[in-house]
């Protein structure tokens, strides 16, 4: 009877298939069925509506019809008794909770004008966004953390900027260094003029855009399906003193960055150089970047034959001689750092 468990009957005695109903009916008519005609339906033996002959064992009779209401009907009643054991517990639990709320003062729900407001969903942020975009009338700060900035992310905000642009509104935008190397970004910096004003670090901070110096909005999440929505007065200068500290520091998109003084490693070379001394893994560094990890590592290799290094360890030693591991040096100081190749440093 392998393969006709009860999987293939899920049913109790108050609803039998038709198979089993044909067998069973016949069982009652006639007394007794062979044993070979319940194989298909093994549901009647698990329901005990038949059962082995003791007199022969090749043949099976049936439970009487009585007995079997007699078994349902009891079944229902001990449903019915734990039902309504069920329903009392849920009336004495609400009766209990509406206890407690007569007891404390009730919390007025979130408003518009809400402090801090979870934006849940890429829509709703999106509809926020928009509603603080036509609000806006005098500034807009961002900060745009990772690398090259994707020509499609550009395009789904060039609306709302160009909306700006269009009520005088100025733009001041914070980037890394590898954005630079982003046509979209160029043509989204073309396409505003004046009206907006980027510079980049090696590093930034999460996503920030403050409109106006009144609302900001940063991440709540790690892959950005939930914001922030913030209008706390001392919240928002903190994060505009932030921003111009970051924007201070920064160098802007139409200037080159600094040459690093030291022949054959690159700026962001020397940016790795000083996070590695910090200590940090490949991916910590390539996201802090905006780099992939693949090019972190091909930079990390271009440095460790720079300054003649054969193994980690050793290329960390090369930085500290090398003066890597701390603030970049003025150009054309001198370092002492080897030739490609060379073993001499020890």
């Amino acid at each position: 009877m392998a393969g006709h468990g009860t999987d293939e009957h899920p049913h109790g005695a108050d609803r039998l298939c038709e198979a089993g109903d044909r067998v069973y009916s016949r069982a009652v008519r006639r007394g007794r069925v062979p044993r070979r005609d319940a194989e298909p339906v093994p549901c009647l033996l698990e329901l005990a509506l038949l059962h082995p002959d003791p007199d022969d064992m090749d043949w099976l009779v049936p439970t009487s019809p009585q007995e079997v209401m007699t078994r349902l009907l009891r079944g229902m009643y001990q449903e019915i008794s734990a039902s309504q054991r069920r329903v009392g517990t849920a009336v004495e639990a609400f009766e209990w909770y509406a206890g407690l709320g007569r007891q404390v003062r009730p919390v007025p729900p979130a408003t518009e004008g809400s402090a801090i407001r979870v934006l849940d969903g890429l829509a709703r942020i999106q509809a926020a966004m928009d509603e603080a975009t036509e609000a806006c009338t005098t500034e807009v700060l961002t900060v745009q953390p990772g690398g090259i900035r994707r020509e499609a992310e550009l395009s789904e905000g060039l609306h709302r900027a160009l909306a700006l642009r269009g009520r005088g509104v100025r733009m001041r935008d914070l980037y890394t260094h590898v954005a630079r190397h982003g046509q979209g970004l160029l043509t989204y910096l073309e396409l505003m003029g004046d009206a907006v004003e980027a510079r980049t670090l090696d590093e930034v901070i999460d996503r920030l855009i403050l409109f106006d110096r009144t609302v900001a909005f940063i991440p709540a999440n790690a892959d950005r399906t939930m914001a922030l929505e913030l209008r706390h007065p001392a919240l928002v200068e903190y994060l505009v003193t932030v921003f111009e500290r970051l924007w201070r520091l920064a160098i802007p998109l139409t200037a080159p960055l600094p040459d690093t003084g030291i022949e054959g490693i690159s700026h962001r070379e020397q940016s790795i150089a000083a996070l590695l001394a910090e200590g940090h893994q490949d991916a910590v560094i390539a996201e802090r970047l905006g780099i992939s990890v693949r090019t972190c590592r091909a930079h990390i290799a271009r440095l460790s034959e720079t300054l003649g290094a054969a193994s980690r360890t050793q290329l960390g030693v090369r930085i500290a001689q090398a003066g890597l591991d701390g603030p970049p040096r003025r150009a054309g100081a001198s370092l002492g750092v080897p030739a490609r190749g060379s073993r001499s440093v020890r």
